[in-house]
C-alpha cells in the first residue's frame, strides 16, 4: 500500500518510514543515521532489492528510513526520524504500533480476504481510518487520497 501511494504522488517530496520491532541483521544499502537505547534508524539507499524500504525508494520516495525499535523506545525512535524530515513534508509510515504514540493525518488500514498471516488489528479498527481491500486496489488505478496544506486526506474516509 505504501508503494502504491508513493507511486501515485511521486511528484511530491515524500519521505517514507518503516518501523519494525524485529532486530535481525541489517542488509546492504542501509546507512545508520542515529541510534539510541532500544532503537536504530537507517536510511535506505538501495533501490534494487525486494525489501519494503527498497521498493518504497524505487516507487519514488525522496527518502526512506528504516527504524528498528523496541515497544518501549518507539516514541523516541519516531521523534528521531521526525528530526530528519522538514515540516510539511508528505510522510508515509508503515507501522501499526506507531499509532499508539502518533495521531496520523490519515490512518489507512489494508484488509484482505486471505486469512494467512493476518495481524490482529481490532484496536486499530476502533480508531478513525480509511480501509482499503486488496480487491479495491486491483480495481482502481488511483487512490482517493490527496495531500494539501501539509496533510493527507481521503474522500473515502471511514469506509
Amino acid at each position: 500500500m505504501a508503494c502504491r501511494v508513493i507511486e501515485q504522488y511521486r511528484h511530491l517530496p515524500i519521505v517514507s518510514v518503516k518501523i519494525t520491532p524485529h532486530f535481525h541483521a541489517t542488509t546492504p544499502g542501509l546507512e545508520l543515521i542515529s541510534e539510541g537505547p532500544g532503537f536504530a534508524i537507517y536510511e535506505e539507499t538501495d533501490r534494487k532489492t525486494i525489501k519494503d524500504t527498497s521498493r518504497m525508494l524505487k516507487a519514488g520516495a525522496e527518502k526512506v528510513f528504516f527504524a528498528r525499535a523496541t515497544d518501549g523506545s518507539l516514541y523516541n525512535a519516531f521523534g528521531e526520524v521526525l528530526r530528519q524530515v522538514p515540516e510539511g513534508t508528505p510522510l508515509i509510515c508503515e507501522s501499526p504500533a506507531l499509532r499508539q504514540f502518533a495521531d496520523p493525518g490519515l490512518l489507512i488500514i489494508m484488509t484482505s480476504s486471505m486469512s494467512d498471516n493476518q495481524k490482529d488489528i481490532k484496536s486499530l479498527l476502533k480508531l478513525p481510518h480509511v480501509r482499503f481491500n486488496v480487491d479495491y486496489l486491483l480495481q482502481n488505478r488511483d487512490l482517493p487520497l490527496v495531500f494539501n496544506d501539509g496533510k493527507w486526506s481521503s474522500w473515502h474516509y471511514g469506509s
